[in-house]
């Protein structure tokens, strides 16, 4: 285990993902990662695969931050049973093969892959921040199944490469298929800490293979020490995001949020 002021700066980023991941419905790997790149950084700058440690211990967080707001969106009845049967298997598969993925790609590519995704999402935080999106009643049907299946696959192939947790794809998707929004963040949180727990099983597992520019190998305890500390913090943040969740309204945070993102997945790459 780190030492202590690195347990409680890592506790710290735990706190403000957890928070960020509750409010928006994300798993909270895009904060993490980031800053896990920018304040850790990488022994190697070519290959830089220390960025699969990262990517683990994310995920594992995930598990955490979905879990907690997924429990409060439970209480709220936000959570949709039939959409849910079909979303958490499909990601589920969406995720192995996209973990298997990422473990032949060295580390940078999926800096690059990751900063991309991180632009791409600051472009349609700005586009729905000027155009708003419409929302749905709560008597709204549920998509259809084969709609949910593929939005499942396909979410999780990308977040098992990304080691993200997915909900930054889930809910425009699920809100695009005329779910209302508390409904999409609801039903993203509960499949999120399904398939993360596979994601992250898998992800781990695969460290070991992966092999630094020293002729060393990834460790599995490296991801755990980043992992348990961010857990803590991500506990209590997930439950005070998804709190504020039901009572704030949020395209200007997100916003800022993107921005924030916007910088760092510079700060990333260069």
């Amino acid at each position: 285990m780190p030492p202590i002021d690195e347990f409680l700066l890592r506790a710290l980023l735990g706190l403000v993902a957890g928070c960020v991941g509750g409010l928006a419905g994300l798993g909270g790997s895009i904060i993490m990662i980031p800053a896990l790149a920018v304040f850790w950084g990488y022994q190697d700058d070519k290959l830089k695969n220390e960025h699969h440690v990262y990517m683990a211990a994310a995920m594992c967080v995930n598990v955490i931050v979905a879990l907690s707001s997924s429990l409060l969106h439970a209480k709220k009845k936000a959570a949709r049973a039939d959409l849910l049967r079909v979303l958490i298997p499909a990601m589920g598969m969406g995720m192995i093969i996209g973990v298997q993925l990422s473990k032949h790609s060295a580390g940078k590519w999926s800096i690059w892959a990751f900063a991309a995704f991180i632009w791409a999402y600051c472009l349609y935080n700005i586009i729905t921040a000027i155009i708003s999106i419409p929302d749905y009643p709560d008597d709204s049907p549920t998509p259809a199944i084969w709609k949910i299946a593929c939005i499942g696959v396909g979410v999780g192939t990308i977040s098992g490469f990304l080691g993200i947790g997915g909900g930054i794809l889930l809910v425009p998707l699920l809100s695009f298929m005329k779910l209302p929004l508390r409904h999409a963040i609801a039903g993203s949180a509960g499949a999120m800490w399904v398939a993360s727990i596979i994601g992250a099983s898998m992800k781990m597992y695969t460290l070991p293979s992966i092999e630094l520019a020293d002729g060393t190998h990834l460790r599995i305890m490296d991801a755990v020490g980043f992992a348990v500390p961010m857990g803590v913090g991500a506990l209590a943040g997930g439950y005070l995001g998804a709190t504020l969740a039901h009572k704030l309204k949020l395209p200007h945070l997100k916003l800022v949020i993107a921005l924030i993102l916007g910088v760092a997945s510079i700060k990333m790459v260069a």
